[in-house]
């Protein structure tokens, strides 16, 4: 059973590492992420992916990435999993802030990593298949590792993870909170592969083992021995030599105060 568990565990080896971050990607984000992690998987770790995910999705796993976004008007509940506000402090802490509106503990987007992680632990086991929907898990949990890499998914109750924000992204006008989940990565993907996917993801895996390379293993690695660590924030990124995507202009004070945007594959490949 042990050695099961082990290696479901690797499974996960490249989604459990979180860096706080207000609601999640949009399709394209969150499928580069999906992709990214089950192109590391082992051998044990793939064949359970395979014999988890739905068959429509046909062993793909970036293309039902976005599933836990398409039920949450069927699964009212899961709602208040996809975030987690701070108190307008720019501090997390896993105890103080990971509630739903009602105050209920856990639920958060951390808290709901922590408990999918948990579910699918049991894969393979006698009781996992009448007490969970382990295909229900995976997908939920690879949303929401996408998720918390969102660098607004951790943010402010006050401003709903920038949903107030009235911002300018080249000509159009959008709410701060749109810009992170689709306007950044579709005019990454447009400015520097030419509107492919693919070779968006290539480049970014490519930084594995180039520019990234030290990282990963900190990557992999929870502290604590601990089997999820979703409060853990640590992004070490060099903003500089990231390429700049463009430029917001946030209204202030009658004027227009103007933003540098750098691309996201930092937070996408941490993401997978």
């Amino acid at each position: 059973m042990e050695g099961r568990r082990m290696q479901i565990l690797a499974l996960f080896s490249f989604m459990l590492i979180t860096l706080p971050a207000i609601h999640g990607w949009g399709t394209d984000g969150h499928s580069i992420v999906c992709r990214i992690a089950q192109s590391r998987l082992s051998e044990a770790a793939a064949d359970a992916v395979k014999q988890l995910l739905p068959k429509f999705a046909e062993d793909d796993l970036g293309s039902v990435c976005s599933w836990a976004d398409q039920v949450k008007f069927r699964y009212r509940w899961s709602s208040a999993l996809h975030f987690l506000n701070t108190p307008d402090t720019c501090t997390y802490q896993y105890q103080r802030d990971c509630k739903d509106e009602e105050g209920e503990k856990g639920r958060c987007v951390a808290g709901a990593i922590n408990n999918y992680t948990s579910q699918l632990l049991s894969y393979n086991s006698s009781a996992s298949k009448a007490e969970y929907n382990l295909t229900e898990a995976l997908l939920f949990l690879s949303h929401f590792m996408g998720d918390i890499h969102q660098p607004l998914h951790v943010g402010f109750a006050s401003d709903k993870g920038g949903n107030t924000i009235d911002v300018h992204w080249y000509t159009r006008k959008e709410v701060l909170h749109h810009v992170w989940d689709s306007n950044i990565i579709e005019t990454a993907e447009e400015r520097f592969y030419d509107s492919n996917v693919d070779a968006m993801i290539d480049a970014i895996q490519q930084n594995i083992t180039t520019e990234w390379v030290d990282q990963v293993k900190r990557w992999e690695t929870c502290s604590l021995n601990k089997t999820a660590c979703p409060d853990m924030y640590d992004m070490h990124l060099k903003v500089s030599k990231r390429p700049v995507i463009g430029h917001i202009k946030v209204p202030q004070k009658g004027q227009y105060l103007k933003m540098t945007i750098f691309s996201p594959d930092y937070q996408l490949l941490t993401g997978g």
